[in-house]
Formats: structure tokens, C-alpha cells, sequence
């Protein structure tokens, strides 16, 4: 049995003096006859949320158990407890047999236009295998869809649209008919429009955005995850293209360039914005952290960045906070993390389904 006291923040603004943990779930009353209790003090959120990272996977594909196991102990004690894989060639459902791995949310494997894409990450397939494909992934995943949005085209020399219109229309029916929400990898503003308007639920890095479809994804609630500490990167991506590809090695610029006033602009107009770090690819795991540290620098308020990661976050992905029999997933800080979001770079304790794991 678990006793967790000091400030336990149930929400950005609604907070209790302690809860207990009995058979790995939480409650908020104390039980009767409670022996052998451990005690943990501190400042307590729901175990965070990264919405966008990729575990077994790494630059060159699919990587081994041993590496996955290390990717998701890195989330785990960066604080990350609920992770959404964003797309993975790799089978990592033995994962969700321990417990003391944080637990994935899968998108099943990426979905790419032809030679458009990383090697070996993704399905590389032409526009009408798109809806099989789909469906394929749907009953693969963990009701996500992961589809690639746009990608360079060597021929055009920049990132276009991978899918036609009709295409995505069909695909996107398709995940909603078989009960999955869809989302879409997009660098530039090509394809945005298309995907919001044939129903798309979520759109990742959405540095594309500009005056003209921020408020249609507003409208159409559709959220994004900007997955900052990812776009920092750009200019290092860039630069090796440049000589071949000048006009996408300067696109890419561009939107690094604009990248803080994107997302401030996004929240602004009330698009929802989720933490996601992009991890998995050539990007550590563990950077949980450093994303909202960014939403905040990108002129996102503190509390909404950390809402972004911890309570609004994990209801957007249907799972629960720190509420009476919800599972114990939970992090515990020195000091107050709504006060300074750095704070949750040094988690002091962290419990999966009732055990403290580290």
C-alpha cells in the first residue's frame, strides 16, 4: 500500500492533500486497516504524456527488444507514462505485459507514398492500396492511423502533398468506419487543407501552418503536436540538401525560422496543442521536459503547457488522471511544477500501477 501526500494536483486549478494506492489503483479515501504503507511526499501529477514518439524504432528502422526495453525506460524516467507511438515498424506489444514500462498508445505502422519517406520506417504504397492499408493498420493499432502528409519530392525539389484528395477521403472514412482516429506527418502547408477537410483528428509538427488554415483547423477541432525539440533540427536537416535541393533546403528554414510563432498562433485561435518530442527517429528519448519548456517559450502560458502533457493531454487520449480507481500512474516532484515547468525535468519519484519504479 502506497500513502502519496503533500499537494496532488488533480488539475490545473483543483488540488488534494494526499491519496492511497491499494491494488495499483488510486483512492481517495483512506482504507481501513491500512499496514505496511510507503509513504511519498511531494508535488503529484498523472504520469506524463508524450503524444508523438516512436518506440523500436531508430534512424535505420526496427531496432531489437533490448533497445526498445531502453527507449521505453528512458520515457518512463523522464516521467512519460503514457506514450502514443506515432508509428513503428516494430512489434512492441510484449511491452504491455510489464509493468514497469510506461504504456504505449499505437498508431501501427507509418503510411507513405512511394520512395517518399525514411527507408525502412514506413508502408510504401501508391494511392489506391491507401484504404486497404488503412484498414490494415487500424486493426494493428491501438485506434490511431499514421499517415505521411507530404515528404520531399526530388522531382519538384520540395515537399508536396503525398496523396490525392480522393485518396485521402477514402482512407480517412475508412479509419473513422472501423473506429480510429487518423493522423498525418506534415512539415509544409501543402496538404493541410485536404486532411482537415476530409476529417483528419490530428496533425503532427503542423509547422505548414499559416493564417488561412489555422482557423479551419480551429473550427474543425482538429489538434495538433508540434513537436518542437524535433523542429530545432531543421537547419542541420537542411543543410546537407541544399546544394542539390536549394528551394526545400530553404522551405525547411522557413518554417524552422517561424516555428514559435506557428504554435503561438495555433493556441491562440484555440487549436488543441499536445506535447510530443518525435523520439525514436534520430531523437533521444526522455525529452518530455524539454517539449513543454519549448510550448512555454513559444509563448504557450505554463499551465496550459502543462496541461498539455499531463491532465488535458491524457484525456484527449482517453485515459484517466488521478481520479478514484484510475490506475497509479503518477509523478512526484520537489516543488510546485505549475510554477515552473523546468521542474519537471527532476521527477523525484515515479509509480507505475502502484509500485514506485524509481
Amino acid at each position: 500500500m502506497l500513502h502519496v501526500k503533500g499537494r496532488v494536483l488533480l488539475g490545473p486549478e483543483e488540488t488534494g492533500d494526499e491519496l492511497w494506492v491499494v491494488g495499483g489503483r488510486i483512492t481517495h479515501s483512506r482504507p481501513a486497516g491500512a499496514r505496511d504503507v510507503r509513504t511519498v511526499t511531494g508535488w503529484v501529477l498523472p504520469g506524463l504524456v508524450d503524444a508523438h514518439c516512436h518506440v523500436g524504432l531508430d534512424h535505420a528502422g526496427a531496432v531489437d527488444a533490448a533497445t526498445t526495453e531502453k527507449q521505453a525506460v528512458e520515457d518512463r524516467d523522464a516521467g512519460a507514462l503514457l506514450l502514443r507511438d506515432a508509428g513503428s515498424p516494430a512489434d512492441t506489444r510484449w511491452t504491455d505485459d510489464r509493468a514497469d514500462l510506461p504504456k504505449i498508445i499505437r498508431a501501427g505502422r507509418h503510411i507513405a507514398r512511394t520512395r517518399r519517406y525514411i527507408r525502412n520506417f514506413a508502408h510504401e504504397i501508391e494511392p489506391d492500396e491507401l484504404v486497404g492499408y488503412v484498414a490494415r493498420e487500424a486493426a494493428r493499432g491501438d485506434g490511431w492511423v499514421k499517415l505521411v502528409g507530404d515528404w520531399i519530392d526530388r522531382d519538384a525539389g520540395d515537399l508536396t502533398a503525398c496523396w490525392p484528395r480522393e485518396a485521402v477521403d477514402a482512407a480517412i472514412a475508412e479509419a473513422h468506419r472501423l473506429g480510429a482516429r487518423v493522423t498525418a506527418h506534415c512539415f509544409a502547408e501543402v496538404a493541410l487543407r485536404d486532411l482537415v477537410e476530409a476529417g483528419i483528428d490530428c496533425v503532427e509538427h503542423a509547422t505548414g501552418l499559416t493564417e488561412d488554415t489555422i482557423p479551419l483547423f480551429a473550427e474543425h477541432g482538429v489538434a495538433i503536436v508540434p513537436t518542437l525539440v524535433n523542429i530545432a533540427t531543421f537547419p542541420q536537416l537542411a543543410a546537407p540538401g541544399a546544394a542539390k535541393y536549394p528551394r526545400w533546403a530553404a522551405h525547411m528554414n522557413r518554417l524552422h525560422e517561424r516555428r514559435y510563432d506557428t504554435v503561438r498562433a495555433a493556441y491562440d485561435a484555440g487549436v488543441p496543442v499536445f506535447v510530443g518530442t518525435d523520439a525514436g527517429g534520430s531523437l533521444a528519448h526522455g525529452l518530455v521536459a524539454a517539449e513543454v519548456a519549448e510550448l512555454v517559450k513559444a509563448g504557450i502560458p505554463a499551465l496550459d503547457a502543462l496541461s498539455a502533457t499531463a491532465w488535458a493531454a491524457r484525456r484527449w487520449l482517453g485515459r484517466p488522471v488521478l481520479e478514484e480507481g484510475a490506475p497509479a500512474d503518477l509523478v512526484v516532484y520537489d516543488e510546485d511544477p505549475r510554477a515552473d515547468v523546468r521542474v519537471l525535468a527532476a521527477p523525484r519519484r515515479i509509480v507505475l500501477d502502484g509500485h514506485v519504479v524509481r
